[in-house]
């Protein structure tokens, strides 16, 4: 038998094959989360026993980005055909272009690492399964993109950085740049096939997500500390098992929202720091006719322990909502005094979405002053599409069962601020304990709201 083995590794040696003894696979562990509604155990990829892949090993070199570029390419392709493996950022500042995943690949961005992300556009070419907003499109490779895949985890103490010379000229909205999202809502609501939907060239400039996970599952992101964005931050899109875990996110620039769950399902985000140009936690599940065809929607979303030092909201849902959104769960967290903020919780739909919005609960939260007020809900938000283009269909959104229980603030506008649709009153709110140090108006402004309790 020995001597069979050793012909036959002689075989494989002469074939140029290599040969793997019992390589190890990717474990998947469970993570169950207390909830008041059900939700299942979230899958967590684990890496432990995997083999490490330095990106030295491919001719990776600090300063060249096309080396560097084609080694992580290198060491994720040999970390996918091992079924499990963890790519190794070492220590220094490493120039890249896109990253782009594949199955049972961990990236890890050692201490003392920067993956630093190119600021031209060419280098997130050719254009890839995306979305803007809402809508899905093909956009401009997001500066790491991970598409159909399973088992994958970006983790470690490092940082990811993305440059933003050129990302930052695009934060405006000229009028050729808002032609070309009319053109796309127009394509998406004619369920244009996405393949067609082509959005790079010279006027749209929709700049990419730093991180989309576009219909993956079993996700892990830990540890890293993100950098500047050129648009959303961290993107789960249709996908299933997501933890977000001791991340840390710094972009101020224009849409920097830090995390959109978007038609994504079971998702754990916990111990993370958000220092945010727009909204920390963003849910969201497709504008109009995307998430009507989509189907989709997003639930079983936990967020706690999480700390947010400047954002448009803590949490935010909507405004795209079309799929649907609920059981969301806000447990634990805080505000520190002297953030920038507008709510802590903010529902936000228009007669165009459809969808609804239910079960969502929020307990132990704290924060300092808030422009606006704790809760707000607004059934008739829509932002720069208000001209752009017409109501083609009616569909308004239920929103009911909205629950918050010991939350405080410092001074602010109102406690709660409801506008509901006189056709559908958003139905079934509930506060308790809920509080501020200074109320400057009224603390309850409601509009069309059926079902309102508070035990103040």
């Amino acid at each position: 038998m020995m001597k069979k083995n050793i012909i036959y590794l002689s075989l494989l040696a002469l074939a140029g094959l290599s040969f793997i003894k019992d390589p190890a696979k990717v474990e998947l562990r469970a993570t169950k989360v207390n909830t008041p509604f059900n939700m299942p155990a979230v899958i967590v990829p684990d890496f432990k026993k995997c083999q490490k892949i330095p990106i030295t090993d491919f001719g990776a070199e600090q300063g060249n980005k096309e080396k560097t570029t084609k080694a992580i390419a290198a060491a994720i392709d040999k970390a996918n055909r091992l079924n499990g493996g963890t790519v190794i950022i070492p220590p220094g500042e490493w120039l890249t272009g896109k990253i782009h995943f594949k199955s049972n690949v961990n990236l890890h961005v050692s201490k003392g690492a920067v993956l630093l992300f190119s600021e031209k556009p060419e280098d997130y070419l050719p254009a890839v399964h995306s979305t803007w907003e809402g809508m899905e499109c093909m956009n401009y490779s997001p500066l790491i993109y991970a598409y159909q895949c399973k088992n994958i985890a970006i983790s470690g103490e490092g940082e990811l950085k993305a440059k933003m010379e050129v990302w930052k000229q695009w934060f405006t909205r000229p009028k050729a740049h808002m032609e070309s999202i009319r053109r796309l809502y127009n394509l998406a609501s004619a369920y244009t096939p996405v393949t067609e939907r082509q959005m790079v060239n010279d006027t749209a400039h929709l700049r990419p997500q730093f991180i989309l996970f576009n219909r993956c599952e079993n996700v892990l992101l830990e540890g890293v500390k993100i950098t500047n964005s050129p648009f959303w931050t961290i993107h789960p899109y249709l996908c299933k098992n997501v933890t977000i875990r001791k991340v840390n996110v710094y972009a101020h620039g224009h849409n920097n929202d830090g995390v959109d769950p978007e038609m994504s399902q079971n998702v754990l985000i916990e111990d993370c720091t958000f220092d945010q140009g727009d909204d920390a936690i963003a849910i969201k599940s497709g504008r109009n006719p995307e998430g009507w065809r989509l189907k989709t929607p997003s639930k079983n979303i936990v967020v706690r322990n999480c700390t947010v030092k400047n954002g448009h909201q803590l949490l935010a849902i909507g405004s795209e909502l079309s799929g649907g959104i609920e059981n969301v769960l806000l447990q634990n967290c805080r505000v520190l005094e002297g953030a920038k903020l507008f709510h802590l919780i903010f529902i936000k739909t228009n007669e165009r979405m459809g969808g609804y919005v239910r079960h969502i609960y929020a307990e132990n939260i704290s924060s300092g002053k808030i422009d606006q007020g704790i809760l707000g809900i607004e059934t008739n938000v829509l932002y720069q599409w208000k001209n752009l283009v017409p109501t083609v269909e009616v569909r308004l959104t239920p929103i009911k069962d909205i629950f918050l229980n010991k939350v405080t603030a410092g001074e602010l506008k109102f406690i709660s601020h409801i506008a509901g649709e006189e056709k559908l009153p958003v139905q079934n709110v509930s506060l308790k304990k809920v509080t501020a140090s200074h109320v400057l108006d009224q603390p309850y402004i409601h509009e069309h709201v059926v079902g309102f309790t508070t035990d103040n």
